[in-house]
């Protein structure tokens, strides 16, 4: 991966890791690249090749991208970008309406007073609502839900709208500046696609940084299908070919955030590669604070661009993958002292499952689904639990974690001694778990597990779910269930977590 430098420090990458084209004649891209410079904002030298390439027309003197694509971290200049299109199209080109949506009312209020203050330094301020740009009379419209900047001799606008189902209906547009499209979603697209069939010459400009979860951003998944060839395709997909309409650029490093045990975050040249403007108004040393501050999954995808994967584009696998998984599988490891056991009952309360984790006899940690005469402590209901679980104190366990109120009272009322678990309790185990098995340091995974379909299928079939900001196990869907994944990960938070240890035993035991 190749990187620059200056006498300053690491400049970023000139071209993205991914930039596909359609074919064109000619471009307005040095008229907008010389209105950006007038205005006192110069492109930086990425910035000037994506507006040429947006700008760019075929023979018959129409847009060669009827949709244009920039995808790119934050703060990097995409702003820039559609300012500059705009200005040109209000300004040089003469087109009637360009419609600058966001997500947010306030986004779009921001950009529109940026626009403002571009033309103020192209022209000349009359008032407080009138601007000369060149002898071109332009009027600014604060009215709430109307705000506008027009031209007063064509009538030409750009129009500023936070997006919504019915945000464009109505309109007539011959450019849609599409901000955020991580939060565009396709009925919002039905909204807006529909104003520029009537127009001659449209135009539709996508800017964002990655979609934050798999099951959002819909449209730039569709457009990420259609623009990069490195995208996995299915058997039944036909092979990539260039869209005849549509510029596609994508600065972010490939993957994906479910899988990052192969990317060094902190490799210099990653962060020129997916960040076009470091060493320009991004510093290496903010990248570093950031990366200090950020959790990795936060960090790989804000700073470098990597996508989450699609919800439902893949089977399972999504949080640890299979190779991981594999990777860690020792049908000869055996827990070696004390075993912590977790108890996990989902919230159906169709079955529990009894997990263990300690040490293991090969080193390192151990983790597997408890059992006895070749059936694993994973069955339908909670009635056999209590009874197994005095069972199992002959072991004499480190710690019996159950996360479930009532089981828990009933375990006491037993005589059983337990921890009951609290939320945080069991985002560190489901943490441990991930971290022991394909975290980002390669050298913690050390956690084995034995062969049991039941926890291959749960790890499979495993996604997150939000906690406070954090995460825990849920399942994909419902032909999945994920409770001995939960149940080992509650029994690995015991094991690691000397505080909730019973006393200490100097004893030897093993599993009947």
């Amino acid at each position: 991966m190749e990187s620059r430098t200056s006498p300053l420090g690491l400049l970023g990458a000139r071209s993205p890791r991914v930039d596909t084209q359609p074919e064109s004649v000619d471009s307005f891209g040095p008229e907008a690249i010389e209105l950006m410079r007038r205005a006192g904002m110069p492109l930086d030298v990425w910035q000037e090749d994506s507006i040429t390439a947006m700008l760019a027309v075929k023979a018959d003197g129409r847009w060669a991208c009827f949709e244009f694509c920039e995808w790119v971290s934050r703060q990097n200049g995409k702003g820039c970008l559609l300012e500059a299109r705009a200005l040109t199209g209000l300004l040089l080109i003469g087109e009637r309406l360009i419609m600058w949506s966001a997500h947010e009312y306030k986004t779009a209020m921001e950009s529109f007073r940026r626009v403002i203050w571009l033309v103020g330094q192209l022209g000349v301020k009359l008032n407080d609502n009138l601007y000369d740009v060149d002898g071109v009379l332009l009027k600014v419209i604060n009215t709430n839900g109307e705000e506008s900047i027009e031209r007063l001799d064509t009538g030409a606008r750009i129009k500023f709208v936070a997006r919504s189902k019915g945000s464009g209906r109505g309109f007539s547009g011959d450019v849609n500046l599409v901000d955020e499209t991580f939060a565009y979603t396709f009925v919002q697209q039905s909204a807006l696609m529909p104003t520029m069939s009537a127009r001659p010459n449209p135009q539709i400009v996508y800017t964002s940084s990655p979609p934050l979860t798999g099951d959002t951003g819909e449209v730039m998944y569709q457009l990420r299908q259609r623009g990069d060839p490195s995208v996995p395709r299915g058997a039944d997909d036909p092979p990539w070919q260039q869209d005849p309409g549509l510029g596609y650029r994508n600065w972010g490093l490939g993957g994906s955030l479910e899988f990052l045990e192969g990317v060094d975050l902190d490799d210099l040249a990653a962060w020129a590669a997916a960040n076009p403007s470091l060493g320009i108004r991004i510093s290496v040393e903010h990248v570093r604070r950031e990366r200090r501050s950020m959790p990795a999954e936060d960090f790989a995808r804000e700073r470098l661009g990597i996508w989450p994967r699609r919800a439902g584009a893949e089977s399972g696998w999504r949080v640890i993958s299979e190779a991981a998984w594999l990777a860690r599988r020792n049908p000869d490891s055996q827990l070696d002292g004390r075993p912590a056991f977790g108890v996990y009952v989902p919230p159906d309360r169709s079955y529990t499952a009894i997990g263990a984790a300690g040490t293991s006899t090969f080193g390192g940690r151990h983790i597997e689904v408890t059992g006895r005469d070749g059936a694993l402590d994973y069955r339908p209901g909670t009635g056999w639990v209590v009874a197994r679980l005095r069972e199992l104190e002959r072991h004499r366990p480190s710690v019996v974690v159950i996360d479930d109120k009532a089981l828990a009272d009933e375990a006491e009322a037993a005589g059983l001694t337990v921890h009951r678990a609290t939320p945080g309790d069991v985002v560190t185990g489901c943490q441990l778990f991930y971290d022991g098995v394909a975290g980002p340091d390669v050298q913690a995974r050390d956690i084995w597990h034995i062969d049991q379909k039941e926890a291959d299928d749960a790890v499979e079939g495993a996604v997150k779910r939000d906690v406070g900001g954090s995460w825990a196990w849920a399942r994909r869907d419902l032909a999945v269930d994920v409770t001995p994944l939960a149940a080992v990960s509650l029994a690995l938070f015991g094991h690691c977590t000397p505080r909730v240890h019973r006393p200490s035993q100097d004893l030897m035991f093993f599993y009947a």
